[in-house]
This record gives structure tokens, C-alpha cells and sequence, in this order.
């Protein structure tokens, strides 16, 4: 009778072998080969990421700077690349979506006993919701068959020795210094170590005074060296018994090829700047994230864990926690989600929860007919954000697909105007607002409300200042930003002004720069040829602010952004490949270098 059973099953399809064995009374072990199998992608999936990840001190040291632009796209697209292999081979062996609950519930079990030891348990778990994600193409938020909540809580501090290196503080400042960078070494020479070693002690010593000096029991430094741009990072901590002082070394290349310290970061304030949402991934390598985040966080206790996740580079997790972040906001709050402040977009729909720090972005059905793009060319120019440098001037943003929202919560103005304006991104469902096609980003305040609410003439100029800036900036990293409204900018808490609408977005050589014509006849813009790739940067202080006083002042400030040549100049700069230096903390704590 047992073999007669036997050859039955052997008869049957893959699928069929599964569920007939996932049947109550059955045992099967084909659970728990899915489980392996989804955990072996995902170990490849962190093993090519690795492999990106560990070149960048190469590339630091041989000032390889295209290669490094490079490598941040190819270690962003392993991610779904990994996915896509590990989803078509299940579909070559079964039929996932024909298979009962009770299968991926088996499987998310084993799959958790699996994750009890490994180092990037988290990464996995979220590894493992894209996969179930991609099977019922994101229609199915189940926390009994994928990670919606973690397989468990993290206790910081049980792999913080695997993270950290600790440095005897019994000698002097400089003896502490010699010992950091005996451990964190380079192939390249530096222009003036002594020096660098004399910079450094100093700006301590005015940051801690000798009774603090004194009393410094620890000193620790994470093993991974931040590398991002033309720039390379230490990032400790000093520990005394009443205070625990965080700090950045920051290392750059002269044009020389050689290595120099260019500032000691000791304010938090700086240190958020260099992790902040609008700035490209690190390249930090680890093999151990739950506890490098968690030390940062110590660092950085105003930063929330999504955010330190996405500046490491795993941007998918941080969209997993972010996720987590929202729910039990949601549980500790009762306002209602409502259109966000502002005029209202041409190509998105936006609207926020109050008392939460992040707008959401629907792209609307029609576009206005100034608009001539497409809903697909919308979603490739944020793809293309993704993948830029985006130099602390571009906001980062999270992509959802069927993100569920609760109904209840919605104000009627609101869900009217989504119904109005992005129907097809829209399902209704009892309790349920299901958005199909969703961005999460950041909130800031609108540059134009700042501006009109705003009545000190100094930080007006500061604003108007920096948005000049801004454009400048995003244009030596080779973007142009196409509608340059200040409507589409905005501004933090800090002063900042940061770009975050992207639909026109384009690569510089994408553009020609003109000279609009001289000519007493005022009918000569009617009659002049113009084609669709013109632009005409003497108009540009028509739109970009529209009060006069405005406009004098970034005419003040960045008269060159109304010629042509200026744009011109930019656009041969980016022509021959030259990647520009944008450093992330003030200009007055760089060390400075003699002559």
C-alpha cells in the first residue's frame, strides 16, 4: 500500500504533490525547501551587493569617481534582478498562487527558523515580502503568511563588538587619533599627516574641555568606512561618564591623489546633514545592519530607522520599516489624512497626515495641457532620481504599490479629490482606501508658503540664496531641473532648500541653451522657431519667484542662472565626464590647508 501511495505522488505535478500534502493529516518538507530556496536568493542578492560595496575603497583611493556613479546604479538594481530570478524559478516548479494558505504559513515558519542566527535577518525578511509581494503582485498585506511586523525584536548591544572597534584613551588625544587611523588604512599616502593629526587634536580640544578630555573612558569607532562621492567617513562616538559625544571624520582626495582629513563632525546637527534624505546612498559595508543602524541611532537619536537603513543603501528595507513606522502611528494618532498645504500640482496629487513628518504623491489621471508627458514618463524620471546622485538637493522617495490606508481616517475633501483626480490609482473598499501607484516622501514646507509667510528680510535672502544654489548644484550633477517654480521646491527645518518634483527632469545634454532674439518687434517670440528641446534661461526669473523683491534678490545672488552661457558651460563641464565635489557640512568647519 505504501508504495502504490508512493508512485501515485510521483504521478502527480509539482504543485499538485503540495497541495495535496499541505492537506490536513499530510507532512510535507516542500515548505521548507521554498523557505531555503527564497533564503538562498536572498544570501546571493547580499553577496553581489557585497561585492559592489567592498570595491568602494578601491575606487576612493584610485579616484575612480564615474565608477563610483556607476556602481551606485548596478548595486541598486541587484536587488530586483535577484527577485526576478528567485520568483521565475518558483514559477517554474509550481503555482504559487494556487496554493493554500497553510503552505505559506509552513513556509513563513521555516523560513523564520532559518533567520534565527542570520546576520541580516531583517534584509531577509523583507527579501522574503517581495517575493510573496510579486506572486500576488502586492494585492495581498497578510502577517500570517509575510513579515508585516518583524519575526522578532532586536536587542542592540548582543553584536555591537562584530561592529565597533574601541580605542585606548588613556594617552593623548593624538595617540588616540594615531591608533584610529593605524586601523582604518589606505593605499595612498596622505598630503599631510601631521598636520591632519594637529587639525584634528585642535578642533577636539575646543569642542571638549580638559576636565571632559580627562574624563573619556571610551572612544568607538564603526569598522565600516562610509564612502560616498568624492568623500569617506569615520563615524564613533567619545564616552564620558556624564556624555557621550558623537563624532564624523571626514577624509577626501586633493587633486593630488593623496589623502587628506578635511574636517572633524561633532554637532549632530552636521551629522544628520551627511545622512540625510536628500543625498545618495552610502557604500559601507557590513555584514551585520541591525547593529550599525542601531549604533547610528544612538548617534543620531532624532533619526528614525528607516532613514538610517535607506542611507545605508538597503532602501527596500527602509521601505519595510517606514511601513512598520506608519502603523503604529496610525494606532497612536486620530487626525485625518487631508490635501497637503500648498498649490495644488499639475501631475500629482498630494496630501499628508498632520502629525506625520512624510506627504504622499498620487499621479493624477489627465495631466494639464501644459504637461506633454506621460504617466510612464512620470515613474522613469523618479526611477532616474533613484539612481542619481542627488548631491543633498533632491528628495529621496519610497514607490508603494496597493499601499492600503484606513477609510475612516480620510477626510471627505480629500477622498473626493482623489476621486476626482486619480480615480484609475483608486480603490474604494469598506474600510480600505487603496492606493495602486503611491510615493512617500519627506514633508517639507513649500518654498512659495515659506516665502509669503516668512517676514524677516534676512532669512528671505537665505532661502532665495540657497534656492539659487539648489538649481546650481543639481545642474553640475548633471540634472536639469526643468520646471524650477520655487512652488517645486522646499525647504527644512534647518534652512535648506531641497527640489522634489521630477517630471521634467532631463540630463543636461538633453537641453539647448538659446539666446532669446533682439529684436524691437514684440511679436518676435511669436514668429520665432522653437523646438521642443529649447530653452530660454532669460525667462527664467519670470517663473522661478514672482514677487519683484524676490527676483532682485536671486538676481543679486545668481545672475548667471539667466544666461545662457552659464548653462552652457554647465553642460560641457557634464560632457566631459567631470564629477563635481559637493560637501555636506559648512564651509567654516573644513580644516583649512596651507599653501
Amino acid at each position: 500500500m505504501k508504495e502504490q501511495w508512493t508512485a501515485t505522488v510521483i504521478s502527480l505535478t509539482f504543485s499538485e504533490q503540495i497541495v495535496l500534502a499541505t492537506q490536513p493529516g499530510n507532512v510535507t518538507q516542500e515548505p521548507q525547501k521554498l523557505a531555503y530556496q527564497i533564503l538562498s536568493g536572498f544570501d546571493k542578492s547580499y553577496r553581489l551587493y557585497s561585492r559592489i560595496t567592498s570595491g568602494a575603497q578601491e575606487r576612493f583611493e584610485n579616484c575612480q569617481w564615474r565608477a563610483s556613479s556607476i556602481a551606485i546604479k548596478e548595486r541598486i538594481t541587484i536587488y530586483h534582478q535577484s527577485l526576478s530570478e528567485i520568483v521565475t524559478e518558483i514559477y517554474q516548479s509550481i503555482h504559487p498562487q494556487q496554493l493554500p494558505d497553510t503552505f505559506w504559513q509552513q513556509t513563513k515558519e521555516h523560513y523564520t527558523k532559518l533567520l534565527s542566527d542570520h546576520p541580516q535577518f531583517e534584509l531577509a525578511e523583507t527579501f522574503y515580502n517581495s517575493v510573496i509581494g510579486r506572486i500576488y503582485r502586492h494585492g495581498r498585506i497578510d502577517n500570517k503568511i509575510m513579515f508585516v511586523l518583524p519575526s522578532r525584536c532586536y536587542l542592540p548591544g548582543q553584536d555591537r563588538h562584530k561592529v565597533v572597534n574601541s580605542f585606548d584613551t588613556s594617552g593623548t588625544v593624538r595617540a588616540m587619533y594615531e591608533a584610529i587611523f593605524d586601523t582604518y588604512r589606505f593605499k595612498v599616502d596622505y598630503d599631510n599627516f601631521d598636520l591632519d593629526l594637529e587639525n584634528l587634536d585642535q578642533a577636539l580640544r575646543k569642542r571638549l574641555n580638559r576636565e571632559q578630555l580627562a574624563s573619556v573612558h571610551t572612544v568607538e569607532v564603526l569598522k565600516s568606512v562610509f564612502y560616498r562621492g568624492k568623500a569617506a567617513y569615520l563615524v564613533g562616538r567619545i564616552c564620558m561618564p556624564d556624555e557621550t559625544l558623537p563624532f564624523v571624520i571626514a577624509l577626501q582626495m586633493t587633486d593630488m591623489g593623496t589623502l587628506m582629513v578635511d574636517a572633524l563632525l561633532t554637532e549632530r546637527a552636521h551629522m544628520s546633514v551627511i545622512f540625510g534624505f536628500a543625498r545618495s546612498y552610502f557604500m559601507a559595508e557590513t555584514q551585520h545592519p541591525a547593529e550599525v543602524v542601531a549604533f547610528l541611532q544612538e548617534l543620531l537619536p532624532h533619526k528614525k530607522h528607516f532613514e538610517l537603513y535607506t542611507s545605508l543603501g538597503f532602501y527596500k528595507h527602509g521601505k519595510t520599516v517606514f511601513y512598520r513606522n506608519f502603523l503604529q502611528h496610525l494606532d497612536s494618532s486620530e487626525d485625518h489624512f487631508e490635501l497637503a498645504p500648498g498649490i495644488k500640482g499639475l501631475v500629482m496629487a498630494v496630501f499628508h497626515l498632520p502629525s506625520y513628518g512624510v506627504v504622499f504623491k498620487v499621479i493624477r489621471d489627465e495631466f494639464a495641457e501644459s504637461k506633454k508627458i506621460t504617466r510612464e514618463h512620470v515613474k522613469d524620471r523618479y526611477r532616474l532620481v533613484k539612481m542619481t546622485d542627488r548631491v543633498g538637493r533632491m528628495a529621496d522617495t519610497h514607490e508603494y504599490v496597493n499601499f492600503s490606508f484606513p477609510r475612516a481616517r480620510f477626510s471627505q475633501t480629500l477622498l473626493s479629490h482623489l476621486l476626482q483626480t486619480c480615480a484609475s490609482s483608486v480603490i474604494l473598499k469598506e474600510d480600505e482606501v487603496i492606493i495602486k501607484h503611491l510615493y512617500c516622501e519627506r514633508k517639507m514646507t513649500p518654498l512659495n508658503l515659506y516665502l509669503q509667510q516668512e517676514t524677516d528680510e534676512d532669512k528671505q535672502r537665505a532661502a532665495i540664496k540657497d534656492l539659487g544654489l539648489c538649481i546650481k548644484q543639481i545642474a553640475y550633477a548633471n540634472i536639469f531641473p526643468g520646471d524650477m517654480l520655487h512652488k517645486n521646491f522646499g525647504i527644512t527645518k534647518t534652512g535648506r532648500v531641497i527640489f522634489y518634483d521630477y517630471d521634467e527632469i532631463c540630463y543636461m545634454n538633453e537641453r539647448n541653451f538659446r539666446e532669446l532674439p533682439q529684436s524691437d518687434d514684440p511679436y518676435a517670440l511669436d514668429t520665432l522657431s522653437v523646438a521642443p528641446d529649447d530653452v530660454f534661461p532669460q525667462q527664467f526669473e519670470h517663473f522661478i519667484v514672482g514677487k519683484k523683491h524676490l527676483k532682485d534678490m536671486l538676481k543679486e545672488y545668481h545672475g548667471d542662472l539667466f544666461t545662457p552661457q552659464y548653462w552652457r558651460e554647465l553642460q560641457a563641464i557634464a560632457a566631459k565626464g567631470i564629477i563635481q565635489n559637493f560637501t555636506p557640512y559648512p564651509e567654516h568647519i573644513r580644516f583649512r590647508r596651507q599653501v
